[in-house]
Order: structure tokens, then C-alpha cells, then sequence
């Protein structure tokens, strides 16, 4: 017991050390686009990363996939220099270039040393990346093929064939409820990767964070030369609500022996008011591995998995609230039932006082380890300021977790689950309940 305190105390320790040093500062720079800095001198290194408002929830209608491959092929040739130039480039710098796309944003990011020979050469080759992307047709059809045979491969195992129709049945026509098939990708032109980038890639909608050995000065001096090249761009629409899904339960058949089952339903977005009691609750019914109440009572008290869990994603719009398992083919039904069980009880009941003090604990407690070097810091600030939330959020953090009570967990959870609206899916055995 002593043993367990003292870990407490040194974790809670290690966190207000790592989170003392996090001072977020925030301006607009010239170009229109929203910065966020933080200056630490640790070590010589400079991390940053630029979002965009360029996800596959922008993809245009009837193209899914046009965000992706957009993305994909940034650096694929910029200027003057083609693919292999790049690459040798970033190598010849010690440079680390990377990024991803995901179904709000699009991401670039760049880790380099600090000094200016390194850090200079590095910072022109990322803004060329940004602002002067070639799309090259072969690197087009290239990708192109591989795409398509990573799509087809995909159709054939148990779990990608049930996170998109869990997706399709939760979503139905919303933009993220929307997958590519293998006729989207052929008809995806060079045209419409140019017109998406003029489009999505502009300096009003970027966010640039850095973190990192630099004065305010300098970071002043990056964020406006990376976006300074950007067209301003139109205001974007704002993505609409998904319509609450009708409650289904679907099987589809796989051979595959295990089940692999999804309940859920659109439920948070990010910013939402009850952020905070939703979190801590989830992590009391699925999100807090051997201890949550799922895994006790599917896992534990009946054996019908080996792991089960439940989150919530929020996004700009309704992010979903799911729970995951796999199973025993001929078991998925007894499992599904159990899993739904436990939500009902959960809904109605909410955490005891022990699961909420647990659940407050671990998530204060793990903080420290979010935050513990400079490229996730980075990762924490450029959520902050992609999503739009103050700036004080990690300041906060802590003491809000600290203070949701039971009964905000059960009314956040009333609000945002809804039992008439969740979709279930299973994937495998005959595909018959």
C-alpha cells in the first residue's frame, strides 16, 4: 500500500515538474495563420507542426480519398526539387519529416536541430512542401496502385471490414461516415489533388505549433515564412451534425474464428462542456484496462474476451463513443449482451465512489507521461490550437478531472449515450445471430 502511495506522489510530482515548464504562447501571425509557441531550452532541438482544416471530412462528394492522396504526395516533388531531392535532403539534415491525415486534419511536422545551419535549410524545405507541392502524376499512379491493393487487402480482414460499416451505419450520408472504394480512387485526377490544395492548404485556416530551443522572435519569424507563401483561402462551411442512427444490431459473416464486435454512436465534440465527466467516467467503464467495469465483467466474471474497451473520440463535430471486443465466434451474441448490460447498468447507475476516485487518480497521475519531451507536448499544444480550446487547458486538466462528481458523470453520459441510437456491429462466424 505504502509502495503504491509513493508512486502516486512521484507520478503527481513528475507532472507538476513537466507541466510547470508548459507556457503556451499564442498570436496571429501576418498571414492570417493562428501560432502557438513554446519556448524550451532543454535540448537543441525545434519541433513543429502546421494543421490544416484539410481532412477526409473535406473530401469532395463522390471522391472520398482526395485528402489523402493530397496529403500523401506533399512531398512528393516541391519547386524545383523532385521526390528523391527531398528526402535526401531531410536525411543530409538530420531531419525528421512526417505528418498524417486524419478525418478533421491534416498534419506536417518536422523535428531538426536548432542551430541554423540544420534548422534553416530543414524550415525551406518543409515551407516548400506546404506552399509549392508538384503532385507528380507517376508518383500519382503509383500510389494510386498501392492504395488500391492496400484497399483490397483491407476488404478481406475482420476488422477493417468492421470499422467501416460501423462508420457507414453510425454516420450514414456524414462526411464521416464516408470510405473510399476501389472505383473512387481510380477516378481521383492530379487535377483534383491541385484544386483540393489551392482549396484547404491556406494561411487563414493553418495553425502552426512550435516547441522548442528558439526565442519569440524567431518562432515569429518561422510561422510567417512557413504560411507566408499560402493563398488566404475562403471560410470553410462548418461540418453539420450527424442525424442520432437508428439502434441496429448487424452480423456479417467472416471466416475469420474470432468475432470482432463495435457497439456505439456519434456522441462529443471537442470543446464540449461535459469533456471532463465524460472522461473520467469512460475510464471507470471501459477506458482503464483490467480495472474498468467492462473488462470485469466480460473478461473477468464470464471469460468471453481476452481484452475489451470503450472511448470516446471527440472530433469538430460528433466524434464517436464506442465499445470494442473480440470474441469467440459462436460466443459474440452472449458477449454483446453482457457488454450492453454493463453500459445499461452504467447509464443508470454511474460509477461507484471507489471507480470515480480510481479512474481521477490514474488519469491525473498518467498526465506526466503525456507530457514528458518536446515532440508530445507538441502534439498536446497543437490540439489546443487546432480545436480551439483556451489555452489553460492543461492547466486545468488536473483540477477538472479532480472535480466531477458521480452525478455529473451519470447526467454526461444521459446526454451523450443514448441506447435508442447505438449501432452494433459483428464481424465473423456465419454472420446469423
Amino acid at each position: 500500500m505504502l509502495e503504491r502511495l509513493f508512486l502516486a506522489l512521484v507520478m503527481t510530482m513528475a507532472y507538476v515538474e513537466v507541466h510547470a515548464a508548459i507556457q503556451i504562447q499564442n498570436w496571429t501571425a501576418p498571414s492570417g495563420a493562428r501560432v502557438y509557441f513554446v519556448e524550451e531550452h532543454n535540448i537543441p532541438m525545434l519541433d513543429v507542426q502546421i494543421d490544416f482544416d484539410a481532412g477526409a471530412a473535406r473530401d469532395p462528394a463522390g471522391k472520398p480519398g482526395v485528402a489523402s492522396f493530397t496529403h500523401g504526395l506533399l512531398d512528393a516533388g516541391a519547386g524545383t526539387l523532385s521526390e528523391n531531392d527531398i528526402a535526401d535532403r531531410m536525411a543530409d539534415l538530420g531531419a525528421q519529416f512526417g505528418g498524417g491525415a486524419e478525418m478533421d486534419r491534416a498534419s506536417l511536422n518536422l523535428r531538426v536541430l536548432s542551430d541554423h545551419a540544420q534548422r534553416d535549410p530543414a524550415l525551406e524545405l518543409l515551407r516548400a512542401i506546404i506552399a509549392e507541392p508538384r503532385f507528380p502524376s507517376a508518383v500519382l499512379e503509383r500510389e494510386r496502385a498501392r492504395s488500391i491493393a492496400e484497399l483490397k487487402e483491407a476488404e478481406t480482414r475482420p476488422e477493417a471490414i468492421l470499422g467501416k460499416r460501423f462508420a457507414q451505419l453510425a454516420y450514414g450520408n456524414h462526411p464521416y461516415g464516408r470510405s473510399p472504394s476501389v472505383a473512387n480512387l481510380q477516378h481521383i485526377t492530379r487535377q483534383d489533388l491541385i484544386a483540393f490544395h489551392r482549396r484547404y492548404y491556406v494561411s487563414h485556416d493553418a495553425v502552426v505549433t512550435l516547441v522548442g530551443d528558439i526565442s519569440r522572435a524567431e518562432a515569429e519569424s518561422i510561422a510567417e515564412k512557413l504560411t507566408g507563401d499560402l493563398p488566404a483561402g475562403e471560410p470553410l462551411a462548418l461540418l453539420p451534425d450527424p442525424a442520432a442512427p437508428k439502434a441496429v444490431v448487424e452480423h456479417i459473416a467472416n471466416p475469420a474464428t474470432q468475432a470482432h464486435v463495435a457497439i456505439g454512436e456519434p456522441a462529443l465534440k471537442r470543446g464540449d462542456p461535459d469533456f471532463f465527466p465524460l472522461v473520467v467516467g469512460n475510464y471507470a467503464l471501459g477506458g482503464g484496462g483490467f480495472v474498468s467495469r467492462l473488462m470485469k465483467e466480460v473478461r473477468d466474471a464470464r471469460g468471453l474476451s481476452y481484452s475489451v474497451y470503450s472511448y470516446f473520440n471527440p472530433q469538430v463535430s460528433l466524434g464517436l463513443f464506442q465499445i470494442g471486443l473480440e470474441t469467440k465466434a459462436d460466443q459474440a451474441d452472449a458477449a454483446v449482451q453482457v457488454a450492453t448490460d454493463t453500459l445499461h447498468k452504467f447509464l443508470s447507475d454511474g460509477p461507484t465512489a471507489d471507480e470515480l476516485r480510481a479512474a481521477q487518480d490514474n488519469i491525473i497521475n498518467g498526465l506526466a507521461l503525456r507530457l514528458d519531451n518536446n515532440r508530445k507536448i507538441l502534439e498536446q499544444v497543437a490540439a489546443i490550437g487546432f480545436y480551439r480550446l483556451p489555452l489553460d487547458y492543461l492547466d486545468r486538466y488536473p483540477e477538472s478531472v479532480r472535480a466531477v462528481t458521480v452525478d455529473e458523470v451519470k447526467s454526461a453520459f444521459s446526454r451523450h449515450v443514448r441506447e435508442e441510437s447505438l449501432v452494433t456491429v459483428v464481424v465473423g462466424g456465419s454472420g446469423k445471430s
